[in-house]
């Protein structure tokens, strides 16, 4: 048995499926919880993300990193990959108890026909298509979404809305469901999830609060809306600004060359910030293909 064998190991979580922890071929830390498996990966300047894999047929310890595809955000270190795979086993014991079926189905959708369907309960269902998905529910499932988030036909679509109908029928939704469409309706929705709790998120609970005090505290600063590396000033980045980061037809607009290395790190959250300092108006030639100005500079 090799060495890498020898550490895999299974760990039994509170009802079905069990994880199982060990390294792959290639010494990555792996886990497999029922079909789904989990490897955390070394990515860029010294960073680890987790990634996903599906039904590899073969011993974990045979497993090496082009098996896995997908990406699901960065982790600190090994014990964050362990809690999180844990966490993922919870969540699939929880959504097995809530006996959610899947059928066959050809409605109509907002995305398009439907291609199947997972109904959670009765009027509530989560169709997917060739490009999107979402759940629909009934008219009278419907009513009892609040006014501030009630989409009138019923539809939310699978990106954030879907976290509408978690908020609203909390007990059809797995505890990560559940943690998840908070933070999306925080995020989204502010205002409609601070009238339903009572209560005022503060900086950092929300980025569309954040984004609307970001665009008060700059309106009349002068944003990059668009950028490009310079073709005409090598070692340098050419970007279109506009008043207050606006990107309407009628906002003007200016065109400025930043160091390279100094734009790709002080960018913030909502956009990076002319400083008029430091940052003169560039008038020569374009590497943006339609330029045109929009507005006085």
């Amino acid at each position: 048995m090799t060495a890498n064998t020898s550490e895999a190991h299974v760990v039994e979580t509170s009802g079905l499926p069990g994880v199982s922890f060990g390294r792959s071929a290639d010494g990555l830390p792996v886990a497999l919880v029922g079909d789904t498996a989990f490897a955390m990966v070394p990515g860029r300047d010294g960073r680890q993300f987790l990634a996903t894999g599906w039904r590899i047929g073969r011993p974990i310890e045979q497993w090496r990193r082009d098996d896995f595809y997908g990406h699901s955000g960065e982790l600190a270190d090994e014990s964050e990959f362990r809690a999180r795979v844990a966490e993922n086993a919870e969540h699939q014991r929880e959504k097995r108890a809530l006996g959610r079926r899947e059928i066959r189905s050809s409605a109509n959708t907002p995305w398009g026909p439907s291609q199947g369907a997972t109904v959670y309960a009765e009027g509530v269902t989560a169709h997917s298509t060739a490009g999107h998905g979402g759940f629909h529910l009934s008219a009278e499932r419907n009513r009892k979404v609040n006014s501030m988030l009630r989409a009138p036909g019923g539809w939310y679509e699978e990106d954030a809305a879907w976290a509408i109908v978690a908020l609203t029928y909390p007990d059809l939704f797995t505890t990560y469901e559940r943690r998840h469409a908070d933070l999306t309706v925080r995020g989204s929705w502010p205002d409609a999830w601070e009238a339903i709790f009572g209560c005022v998120l503060e900086p950092g609970e929300s980025r569309e609060k954040d984004r609307r005090a970001f665009e008060l505290r700059h309106a009349d600063d002068w944003i990059v809306v668009s950028a490009i590396l310079s073709d005409q000033q090598p070692g340098f980045t050419e970007v279109i600004a506009a008043k207050g980061g606006q990107r309407t037809e009628h906002t003007p607009v200016r065109r400025y060359l930043i160091p390279k290395d100094e734009y790709g790190i002080s960018g913030g959250p909502f956009g990076f910030i002319i400083d008029p300092e430091r940052h003169t108006v560039y008038d020569g030639p374009s590497s943006f293909v339609t330029w045109a100005a929009r507005g006085p500079a």
